[in-house]
């Protein structure tokens, strides 16, 4: 379970060293997005190493631009110019892998986080007699309705999607005639070339379908979920969006949730040989119970890389499938005494005779260089950091790009190491760089933010030069001098127990050391999870501390970028100690001369809103207010693949499941509640509120509660998110 992806970031920050105006927030302008900064979105890298594609903010062009000089060379697609053209706009797009064709999405639809179905059209990149592209025509992929997790084969001819759980295939070369490649596919049974609802939550991805090297076999991953446990919940007409067929009865959505300890869905890896059109099962030594993350064809197509798991998910392995003779071979095994972290999973590079791993085996997250035989050839990175990803390694002159925490766990810089093991740091700023590298390693495009960044954007080559800044929120800086903005700051201390702990705090604006302020601390404390981050935003929390609350948030055990040891201190009791790091943060906060010691409250979302429970029923009075917002109460009622990474299975656990659960420890709850939760959410299941109220109500203890119809975990549409906000401060107002 995640943290959810909100349109405003919840890492609160502000701009110092400015010269402050005299107007106040607006709770309405901070949650609608006034303050959120320019960005670039839809940016691909071309195929060809030096250019980058991005969509216009009206979705209308596809615009190619240098990245060299970050000049714009020519429009590659325009709605208004494309022959046959029946869209106004669209939502996203992909270049085929020779780069001479664009898939383009329409009418996209979302389903679970990363899921959605949508009308895909091809386009030509070839150019017309007058030397553009933008003439050309558009092409409908299918007329049988909307695709999922479309994917060119690599010389462009081909194109494999589902629909309804079944593959299908369509060649260009031949009028865009279309097969299909699996026929077993139902919905709530059988899924070929898509990820069941765990794995797309839990291990990240929305496609399990691959094209080989050579364009002649395709490979997936069939997914059996009949013998998983549904769950459900009712849907009603509700607003924004209205639904028509539930104005007198309630409807119903039903779909396959393995809760932790019940049978996931059955998974094996098959091949489909596109010219004879046979289908086969790799004969893969997988644990009956065991997970199949990603497939991936390497460079050489009788080599197709199958990642696994057991399902305690402390042992990763790698093989290699003949995709023909389906016969596999173990190139590679990682051990952990604890769990293989997720990031695994995407940051393993096929290379032509070599391929990357990051792996904690040393303690913090490392990046290792192997033969494609499996053979350790060098530990690239080392040290007490962490590797957070792999970006690519260059053929030609045998350097390594990536990223790390290399100097501070609240920062992220872009280096290099080449091939006799210099290491140097590209990365101009300090704060959390995000970068976006070209096909070929010679440039990125980069994203800064930190302290006093709201966000940067900037071209460079692969020394980390600066070659062009695209985005440098001049105007959002201006805008923000004329506001009463409070200011961030970075703080540690140590707990009763000896552990440091990171944090940051926000004052209110016009701040007297000699009055007692409330105190209002946010916090996620989810495995891996930071909060605690050189990186800038202004979200309610801003809000709230401009309103007279001294803001905090500290990263407890268990959170992320410290190493191994500090992150899988919780393992087999997540919960415990990072509510007795809440605690003890409250202690530390109650001792300084300008907190008023009886007025903190704790709030956070999800994994922070179980937090919120666990800290304020811990034992230790020092909550008086808190608010979770779609909490987990009890992990016996969450997914398989997230709570036994942490926790194992309930039969095998029992003593850490009762010490982890809400549930148990509503008996201790002290201070007010507010329980927040929408009756749709597909993740954190509305069982989990009600059946800690019902205990609640068992114990004589009053909360409040609001519940939003038809609302995921996101709790958005409509009016819904300012709603949520007023309530929250209304809340806080109320009672501290």
């Amino acid at each position: 379970m995640r943290k959810i992806s909100l349109a405003l970031c919840f890492v609160l920050l502000c701009l110092p060293g400015v010269v402050k105006g005299q107007k106040t927030l607006e709770l309405k302008d901070v949650i609608s997005g006034q303050f959120s900064p320019e960005n670039i979105q839809g940016v691909t890298p071309m195929p060809d190493g030096e250019h980058y594609a991005q969509m216009n903010a009206e979705r209308t062009q596809i615009i190619k631009y240098s990245f060299r000089t970050g000049e714009k060379v020519e429009v590659l697609f325009d709605v208004s110019l494309a022959r046959e053209c029946d869209f106004k706009h669209f939502d996203s797009y992909q270049f085929s892998p020779d780069g001479q064709k664009l898939l383009i999405a329409t009418q996209t639809t979302p389903i679970y986080r990363r899921s959605y179905t949508a009308v895909h059209y091809l386009y030509s990149l070839k150019r017309n007699s007058n030397g553009v592209t933008t003439g050309n025509a558009v092409e409908k992929l299918s007329d049988g309705g909307p695709q999922q997790a479309p994917v060119f084969s690599p010389d462009g001819t081909m194109i494999a999607f589902v629909r309804d759980n079944n593959i299908f295939l369509v060649k260009t070369l031949y009028g865009n005639s279309e097969s299909q490649v699996t026929e077993d596919g139902k919905r709530n049974a059988i899924i070929n070339g898509i990820p069941d609802w765990v794995y797309e939550e839990e291990f990240s991805f929305n496609r399990a379908l691959e094209f080989s090297a050579d364009n002649t076999m395709i490979a997936f991953i069939r997914f059996d979920e009949s013998k998983v446990p549904s769950y459900s919940f009712p849907l009603f007409s509700g607003s924004a969006p209205t639904y028509e067929a539930f104005k007198d009865y309630p409807g119903e959505y039903v779909y396959k949730y393995p809760k932790a300890g019940y049978p996931n869905s059955k998974v094996e890896v098959r091949t489909y040989d596109i010219k004879s059109r046979v289908i086969r099962t790799m004969k893969l030594p997988l644990d009956a119970d065991g997970y199949i993350p990603r497939i991936r064809f390497t460079k050489d197509p009788n080599k197709l890389a199958v990642m696994t798991l057991n399902r305690h998910q402390n042992r990763f392995d790698l093989y290699f499938a003949d995709p023909r003779s389906t016969t596999c071979k173990l190139i590679l095994r990682d051990e952990s005494p604890y769990y293989i972290k997720e990031s695994v999973f995407d940051n393993i590079r096929f290379y032509q005779d070599n391929f990357s791993l990051i792996s904690e085996r040393d303690g913090f997250s490392h990046l290792y260089w192997y033969s494609m035989g499996g053979n350790l050839e060098k530990k690239v990175t080392n040290g007490n950091y962490e590797v957070k990803s792999f970006m690519g390694y260059d053929e030609e002159d045998g350097s390594f790009y990536y990223t790390s925490n290399e100097g501070s766990p609240l920062r992220t810089v872009v280096y290099r190491v080449d091939k006799k093991g210099k290491k140097s740091k590209l990365s101009q700023q300090d704060g959390v760089n995000t970068p976006l590298f070209s096909s070929t390693l010679k440039y990125y495009m980069n994203k800064l933010t930190n302290l006093t960044t709201p966000l940067l954007i900037t071209l460079n080559d692969n020394n980390g030069k600066i070659l062009k800044t695209l985005v440098d929120n001049k105007a959002l800086k201006q805008k923000l001098a004329e506001y009463l903005i409070p200011q961030k700051e970075f703080f540690t201390f140590e707990t009763t127990d000896g552990v440091a702990l990171n944090g940051w705090m926000m004052k209110p604006v016009n701040f007297d050391a000699s009055k007692k302020y409330p105190v209002l601390m946010y916090q996620y404390s989810g495995p891996g999870s930071q909060e605690v981050l050189d990186a800038w935003g202004i979200s309610w929390e801003t809000y709230m501390a401009s309103i007279g609350y001294v803001v905090v948030c500290v990263d407890g055990r268990g959170t992320g970028g410290r190493g191994e040891a500090f992150e899988k201190c919780t393992y087999l009791k997540i919960g415990v100690k990072e509510a007795r790091d809440q605690v003890e943060t409250a202690l530390y906060l109650g001792k300084l001369p300008y907190v008023d010691k009886n007025r903190i409250g704790i709030w956070g979302w999800s994994y922070g809103g179980y937090m919120t429970l666990m800290s304020m029923s811990e034992g230790t009075p020092v909550f008086k207010a808190g608010v979770a917002v779609a909490a987990p109460t009890d992990w016996r009622f969450y997914d398989t693949v997230y709570t036994e990474r942490f926790m194992r299975t309930p039969k095998e656990n029992a003593e850490g499941y009762q010490e982890a659960s809400a549930l148990t420890r509503a008996g201790n709850l002290q201070g007010k509640l507010l329980l927040v939760h929408g009756m749709a959410d597909d993740n954190v299941h509305y069982q989990n509120c009600v059946e800690y109220t019902e205990r609640l109500v068992q114990l004589g203890k009053q909360f409040d509660m609001q519940i939003y119809t038809n609302r995921n975990h996101g709790i958005y549409g409509g009016n819904t998110r300012l709603h949520l906000y007023t309530r929250l401060t209304n809340f806080f107002k109320d009672n501290l």
